[in-house]
């Protein structure tokens, strides 16, 4: 929090000011906020320029970076929305690094540098970066656990159909063994990080997904898994195809959040509800709180329904589903990214750059929420 604070006060008292008299204009609060989070992060930082390169010059790159956190604070549709605001703006123009109007590239060089930081990962460096400096060194209550529909504009990939062998009915015979397929959840179970993240779907399906009215939602496009600590913070996200189940992520996303912060409780609903994912979460010294989910048993469907209304009559307010309250923070994030920083209007195609447009949305909310501690 002293590190935020003192680089607060410079940006508040020294930058802003500082900006107005070269601008000649007064900042509106959008590029305050694209101030602040150009200067929390320092992305042009982490942007490699190679010295030798074949073809058109790559010597925007740094400029170019941080015109994309300006898409993402805007909530700009498009490139060519972005090209035009700066030409416009001088503000938004210096800020990002070009002096004249004539020096902002075309659209063509946004795309290929976008292909070039998707390609490179910077955008999930910088928001590993902003977290590992403001959040590493602190112990996080809570890490709450969802995931959101990615709707895209691309075609979905077809599924092959494989021929599966017909299973034997009855009892098997005295001598006779079937062995069973271990699903994804448990083949991770003795699988790294990065082999559990090579393993999930990453091409562009249709996803069907329960809403909370109780309505089959379907979208043609992918899934946004977020790990979200107090405070709304995003603190890791993997991407998937839209039809991957939400447990098949817990475990990797889990180990990306365990190398970032230390937390003590996991926060996740129904659809984790899963004696692996459990135990995974003991393991690395986490309690994990889940909502139970009956699976079709009546019996257990009663209990709980009963549970409930009996702690409803006496007035009794259980711990466990007081701290799984806390898990509306995830929700507040998914909602943000879509209604605010671009998460709804995804114009790129591919696994890759989809995840890079999200990321610069992920990094811009990340700042916001950080910045709201010390203000």
């Amino acid at each position: 929090m002293r590190k935020l604070s003192q680089i607060w006060f410079e940006v508040q008292e020294v930058l802003f000011p500082f900006l107005e008299k070269q601008t000649e204009e007064p900042l509106t609060d959008k590029l305050k906020h694209l101030v602040t989070t150009l200067e929390l992060i320092r992305i042009e930082e982490m942007v490699r320029v190679p010295k030798y390169w074949k073809g058109q010059s790559p010597k925007n790159r740094k400029q170019i970076a941080r015109a994309f956190i300006a898409k993402a604070i805007y909530n700009m549709d498009t490139t060519r929305a972005l090209i035009d605001r700066l030409k416009i703006s001088l503000p938004l123009r210096r800020i990002c690094g070009w002096q004249k109007a004539c020096d902002v590239p075309h659209e063509s060089s946004f795309s290929r540098a976008f292909k070039e930081f998707s390609k490179s990962g910077l955008a999930q460096i910088a928001h590993a970066s902003v977290i590992k400096e403001h959040m590493g060194d602190k112990i996080t209550g809570h890490i709450s656990r969802d995931s959101t529909s990615i709707d895209a504009r691309e075609k979905p990939m077809k599924k092959i159909k494989t021929l599966k062998q017909k299973k034997k009915r009855g009892r098997p015979k005295k001598d006779e063994t079937r062995i069973k397929e271990p699903t994804r959840l448990e083949r991770q179970q003795s699988m790294g990080t990065k082999e559990m993240l090579e393993d999930l779907p990453k091409a562009c399906d249709v996803g069907t997904k329960m809403n909370s009215k109780g309505y089959k939602k379907s979208w043609a496009g992918y899934k946004l898994h977020i790990d979200a600590a107090d405070g709304h913070i995003p603190i890791s996200c993997v991407l998937t195809s839209a039809s991957v189940h939400d447990s098949q992520v817990a475990l990797p996303l889990a180990e990306l959040t365990n190398q970032q912060v230390s937390n003590l409780y996991d926060l996740m609903d129904s659809a984790y509800d899963s004696p692996i994912i459990k135990q995974h979460s003991r393991s690395l010294g986490h309690v994990p709180i889940i909502d139970t989910n009956p699976r079709g048993n009546k019996d257990r469907n009663e209990k709980l329904k009963a549970e409930a209304e009996r702690c409803k009559f006496l007035n009794f307010k259980n711990p466990t589903n007081v701290r799984y309250n806390e898990r509306s923070n995830v929700e507040r994030v998914n909602g943000r990214l879509k209604d605010e920083f671009g998460g709804k209007m995804v114009r790129v195609r591919g696994h890759a750059k989809v995840m890079t447009h999200l990321m610069f949305g992920i990094i811009v909310l990340t700042v916001d929420q950080l910045i709201r501690f010390v203000t």
